[in-house]
């Protein structure tokens, strides 16, 4: 990822709508160069893509894979679905919690870790999940995702 600028935000805008694609897609080519979608790129993607703020906010807001701050130099994303549920996700979700002091869709004050909920990562027979740095985890416990963290030196 790169740090966000408009010239560079402006461009992959630009580049998505010509190519015949969605604000989803303009949204996601945000996201996989800066990371998140930056305050300023929202009049440009209500410009290009003719939609309201409120259009466009509501994609960010509904997907979670599209965020408005910048994430942390890493991301775990515990599964919270029912699935890894019956299997202990919610302990591990607790026990990442008071690791860290953080609860779900908070960032860390130095910028080290951010912390998410995610449901479903198609790991289901093998939960409890994670994404960590965007790499599956599975069958997760304390001790497992401890290490990890420690790995991560977060």
């Amino acid at each position: 990822m790169t740090r966000w600028n408009e010239k560079t935000s402006r461009a992959l805008i630009e580049e998505t709508h010509k190519r015949g694609e969605t604000l989803t897609m303009a949204l996601r080519a945000q996201v996989d160069a800066f990371g998140y979608v930056d305050e300023a790129a929202i009049t440009p993607l209500m410009q290009t893509f003719a939609r309201s703020r409120a259009e466009v906010l509501g994609v960010i807001a509904y997907y979670d894979d599209f965020r408005t701050t910048a994430p942390g130099r890493h991301v775990v994303r515990l599964c919270q679905a029912e699935a890894c549920q019956a299997v202990g996700a919610r302990e591990l979700t607790a026990h990442m919690c008071e690791k860290t002091g953080l609860t779900l869709g908070q960032t860390s004050a130095d910028g080290a870790l951010t912390l998410e909920g995610v449901y479903c990562l198609g790991l289901c027979a093998n939960g409890p999940a994670a994404l960590i740095d965007d790499r599956p985890v599975a069958e997760l416990d304390e001790n497992r995702l401890d290490t990890m963290l420690d790995e991560l030196k977060v």
